[in-house]
């Protein structure tokens, strides 16, 4: 048995999991590496990430870099004496990083490799309308996502979960399967399995404004897909033609409803408690939606105190 000690990185909550699990195991966690402080809110006070918070409460060492090639905190780095580095939602990492430890540096990525490399994988999974997904470990090589694959894990992705769900399952998942490669490297007895090099496959790209507006002249599949793949953030877009007003709004939540019709792509219907929306071969009946400026609330709630036009369209 090695007699490991770990340097842990990441920064959301998807990471703390995963670093509690390693905690719980009793592993000897030597040093935290997460994101820089950033300023947010209207009074730009400086936010945490959620594994600071975490690595706080339990005293554990942080190390927080702006320049993962810094002299300084690469010397810090290399005090802890660890052998072993796990990476959890982080950044891409320079070779001088990686390379560092004895026992090498792998991450957990949270889809079926050589599927969704990327920076969103659970969000593309659902857009995408894919049945199953996964976790996969694997050693950190020169490029985003690539290395030689230790384990992976499938799980079937439910038809109407959204983002937010398969990414809590993904997170405690993934929490475990880190255990399983970590004694595997403990005990000496990793086989790695090279990534096809050839292999046609899904890209997470970075989410971003444009790839997050609906389209509602796609059918109605992926509509449902995207706002369910969104959702609860960065939450799928569209404008909200109402009059003369054009409003940005987000849509948390739907139903999608199959049916023939004659009306035109993203014509509004809507009564005292619903909103549908027409496209390719059905409806997309909105539940959740927020309006510039206020909180997401149900439709029905939203109703009550805003009024929509006959002609109400969404573009």
């Amino acid at each position: 048995m090695k007699d490991l000690r770990i340097v842990f990185m990441g920064t959301p909550d998807f990471a703390v999991q995963t670093l509690k699990t390693i905690l719980e195991h009793n592993y000897n966690v030597v040093g935290v590496i997460t994101a820089p402080d950033r300023p947010a809110g209207r009074g730009r006070k400086l936010n945490e990430s959620a594994v600071k918070t975490f690595a706080k409460e339990k005293g554990l060492h942080i190390l927080q870099p702006t320049n993962l090639k810094n002299e300084d905190f690469l010397d810090e780095l290399k005090a802890l004496n660890a052998n072993l580095q796990i990476i959890v939602a982080f950044r891409m990492l320079p070779k001088v990083v990686w390379d560092m430890p004895e026992y090498g540096t792998f991450n957990l990525h949270a889809s079926l490799l050589p599927n969704y490399r990327g920076a969103a994988p659970i969000n593309w999974a659902i857009i995408n309308g894919e049945t199953k997904t996964g976790v996969s470990t694997f050693f950190i090589d020169e490029k985003i996502d690539t290395g030689e694959m230790i384990l992976q894990k499938e799980i079937e992705i439910d038809p109407t979960e959204n983002a937010g769900s398969l990414h809590d399952k993904l997170m405690h998942i993934g929490s475990d399967l880190v255990i399983d490669t970590i004694k595997l490297i403990e005990t000496g007895n990793v086989n790695t399995t090279p990534q096809p090099k050839d292999a046609i496959s899904k890209t997470a790209y970075k989410l971003n404004r444009d790839n997050c507006k609906i389209n509602w002249e796609t059918d109605l599949d992926q509509i449902f897909n995207q706002i369910r793949g969104l959702s609860p953030y960065p939450a799928a877009w569209s404008i909200l033609k109402n009059e003369d007003e054009e409003l940005d709004v987000k849509i948390y939540k739907a139903e999608k409803e199959s049916e023939n019709h004659n009306l035109t792509t993203g014509t509004v219907i809507f009564d005292k408690s619903s909103i549908k929306v027409a496209v390719k071969g059905g409806f997309i009946s909105i539940l959740e939606i927020k309006l510039p400026g206020k909180r997401n609330m149900d439709v029905k709630s939203l109703l009550n105190g805003f009024s929509l036009s006959e002609n109400a369209k969404m573009l």
